[in-house]
C-alpha cells in the first residue's frame, strides 16, 4: 500500500498518472497549498522541501534489507521507484533507459521550472513584469520545439511510452487546454501526443486525483 501526499497541480499529477498505470494500491492525502497545508510539520516530516507529490510506500520492496516504510519526495524521484518496483514504463538497462531517464530530466530541469515561471508571471504576478513574460514565453516555445522536433522521430519522448511522457504531460496539458498562446498551430506533433497520452484511461484517472 502507498500514501499519496498530493494536491491539483502538474507535479502532484505525475505520482497519481503513475500509480494509476502500475495499478499499485494507494490512498490519496490531499495536501492543499493554497491553505499553506504543505508547512505541516507531520508532511515535513514526509517530504523535506514542503513541497507536493510525496508517496509513503509501505512495501517498498528493498534489497538492501531495509525496514518499515519509504517516504520519498520529489516527483521523479518517485517516478522513477515506482517503475523500477513495478519493473514497468522505465527500461531496465541500456540506451532505452538512458533515453527516457533524459527526457525525464528534460521535463525536470527544463518544462517544470520554464513553465512554471511562465505561469507565476502571467497568472500570479502581483503587477506585470513583461520582461519575465517574454523570457519564460519564448523559453517554453523552444522547449516545446525540442519537443516537436523528437516527435517527429518517435511516438513518445523515450521511444516507447513511459515516465517521461508521464513526467511532461501534465504540464503541457494545461497551457494547452487554457489555449494559451504558445504557437500551438506550429506543434501538430505535441498536439498529436497529448491526445495519444490523454486516450489512456489510468492517465484520465490520474488527471482526476485527489477529487476536491
Amino acid at each position: 500500500m502507498i500514501d499519496l501526499y498530493t494536491w491539483t497541480t502538474p507535479n502532484g499529477r505525475k505520482a497519481s498518472i503513475m500509480l494509476e498505470e502500475t495499478g499499485l494500491p494507494y490512498t490519496v492525502h490531499p495536501v492543499n497549498i493554497g491553505k499553506d497545508e504543505q508547512f505541516d510539520p507531520a508532511f515535513l516530516a514526509i517530504s523535506p522541501n514542503n513541497k507536493i507529490p510525496a508517496i509513503v510506500d509501505h512495501d517498498p520492496g528493498d534489497p538492501d534489507g531495509g525496514q518499515g516504510p519509504l517516504a520519498i519526495f520529489e516527483s521523479g524521484a518517485i517516478l522513477i521507484h515506482l517503475a523500477e518496483n513495478t519493473g514497468s514504463l522505465l527500461p531496465a538497462s541500456g540506451r532505452a533507459r538512458a533515453d527516457v531517464l533524459a527526457w525525464l530530466m528534460f521535463q525536470m530541469g527544463g518544462i517544470g521550472p520554464m513553465f512554471g515561471q511562465y505561469g507565476h508571471f502571467t497568472i500570479f504576478a502581483k503587477e506585470p513584469v513583461p520582461y519575465a513574460v517574454e523570457r519564460y514565453a519564448a523559453e517554453a516555445r523552444r522547449l516545446l520545439g525540442v519537443m516537436e522536433t523528437r516527435l517527429g522521430a518517435v511516438d513518445y519522448l523515450g521511444g516507447d511510452y513511459s515516465i517521461a511522457d508521464i513526467a511532461t504531460y501534465p504540464w503541457i496539458r494545461g497551457y494547452y487546454d487554457r489555449s494559451v498562446d504558445l504557437g500551438w498551430e506550429e506543434l501538430p506533433r505535441v498536439g498529436a501526443w497529448l491526445e495519444r497520452i490523454a486516450a489512456r484511461p489510468a492517465v484520465a484517472r490520474g488527471m482526476a486525483v485527489p477529487k476536491v
